[in-house]
């Protein structure tokens, strides 16, 4: 099975400029925690999520009306292509202890997003989850 056949599709990014409120706002209204960031012609260029918002500004005492997405995104993400098998999805995931994946196209654009949750919904393998289920939650 290939991740196409699992990912969910229609995700959605924010760039760099993008300010936290905006970032926030966008979560808020897909109901989600991570976002993709994206630069120049929808390339992937990091990740925000919720968390980073809150631990690495808020806590901080960054304003989100003026901080931007560069400023807490995480930079280095670890992403699969759509054609690969869901088998190395799941090996990534372990190998890096993340729960989802950005999914890129044969261009290098943005997808979708894999989650664990995905893998063991849409394959019901669930060795395969399990197994990385049990690495992503060791502590790192």
């Amino acid at each position: 099975m290939k991740v196409r056949d699992v990912m969910t599709r229609g995700a959605e990014c924010v760039r760099p400029s993008n300010s936290l409120r905006e970032a926030a706002r966008k979560m808020r209204d897909l109901d989600v925690g991570p976002l993709p960031v994206c630069g120049d012609s929808d390339r992937l260029v990091g990740m925000i999520t919720d968390r980073d918002i809150t631990v690495r500004a808020v806590a901080e005492g960054i304003d989100p009306a003026t901080a931007t997405v560069k400023d807490v995104m995480t930079p280095d993400i670890v992403y699969c292509y759509e054609d690969q098998d869901v088998e190395e999805a799941a090996r990534l995931m372990k190998d890096n202890q993340v729960r989802r994946l950005v999914v890129l196209d044969g261009d290098k654009r943005l997808a979708g997003i894999v989650s664990l949750g995905d893998l063991a919904v849409e394959t019901g393998d669930r060795n395969l989850v399990a197994d990385a289920l049990e690495t992503v939650s060791l502590p790192s």
